[in-house]
């Protein structure tokens, strides 16, 4: 019963045009709760999920946020095929969530000095992983979104990657410099295999996964005491603090704001920003005075 139903849910999400990671991470979590409760449950149980996920497993305060908006979303599919007569993770959110976001004090990223940086891409025996390192700290880009690219995406001559499409990204072409390029040239000259994908795992030759990339960032950062799995956000480091390093440095390096939210692919928002059109060629000198050289080489 319980089967079909998250089924039935998961096509609904699918139907609804929700990202296949999204779709995932939704039916994880709410497979988790159903595992403690029932469909049927009251406010009750949600306080008690609540205080398990926060106070028991001490999730962080965004991923509570996420299970309860998982909920939400099933809750919903659930009153629209009258399983259950009301939804009310949306009252229980507006009442605990809301409060619990007030009093948080939120954790920051850990933040590297460029040299660190470098020795963290010094660090691994694998050229492959030595490149994936640079190219996420040298482009910014999201883990999914180097998951997902494709040799034929880089031009090496131009110093430019083109991003595949994804909901949360603005501008899909970023741009790389000449360290980064020395190391892609080295890597894709030894690779022998037929594989498409730009990165691939070392062990299976098929594209890189989303847990083979954390593993190889925290695992090389792990042995230069850069990350501590068991200790707070800023004592981590992840696929995610590369980005958080690309933007911190191009920032304290002297780019301007609307030029780091355009390499970032954000969305500026104002009305203005509408007619503040910046030129590739433009972004891309920006890019290449800014980006902080590491003294690495292949």
């Amino acid at each position: 019963m319980l089967d079909s139903i998250l089924s039935d849910f998961v096509l609904d999400c699918r139907s609804r045009g929700y990202a296949k990671r999204t779709i995932e991470s939704y039916a994880g979590h709410v497979g988790y709760f159903l595992t403690l409760y029932d469909i049927d449950s009251d406010y009750s149980d949600l306080r008690s999920f609540l205080v398990h996920i926060r106070d028991e497993k001490e999730y962080t305060l965004s991923t509570c946020s996420n299970y309860f908006a998982a909920l939400s979303t099933f809750y919903d599919f659930l009153e629209f095929e009258r399983i259950v007569d009301r939804n009310i993770i949306p009252s229980f959110r507006k009442r605990y969530m809301r409060s619990y976001k007030k009093n948080h004090v939120p954790e920051s990223r850990q933040l590297i000095s460029v040299e660190d940086m470098g020795r963290l891409i010094d660090t691994p025996d694998i050229l492959a992983y030595r490149v994936l390192i640079l190219f996420l700290a040298k482009t910014g880009i999201r883990r999914n979104e180097l998951i997902m690219l494709d040799r034929e995406n880089l031009d090496l001559d131009n110093l430019t990657v083109y991003l595949k499409p994804t909901a949360k990204r603005s501008n899909r072409t970023v741009f790389f410099d000449l360290e980064t390029k020395a190391f892609l040239e080295v890597y894709l000259d030894e690779r022998t295999d037929k594989e498409k994908a730009l990165f691939v795992g070392v062990q299976n030759g098929h594209r890189i996964t989303r847990n083979q990339v954390y593993d190889v960032v925290a695992w090389e950062a792990f042995k230069i005491d850069l990350h501590d799995p068991k200790g707070r956000l800023d004592q981590k480091f992840g696929p995610h603090c590369c980005r958080h390093w690309y933007t911190t440095w191009l920032r304290r390096a002297g780019m301007s704001r609307p030029f780091i939210q355009e390499l970032r692919g954000d969305a500026r928002k104002e009305a203005i920003d509408v007619y503040d059109h910046i030129e590739k060629d433009e972004l891309k000198e920006a890019y290449l005075q800014y980006i902080p050289k590491l003294g690495v080489k292949p």
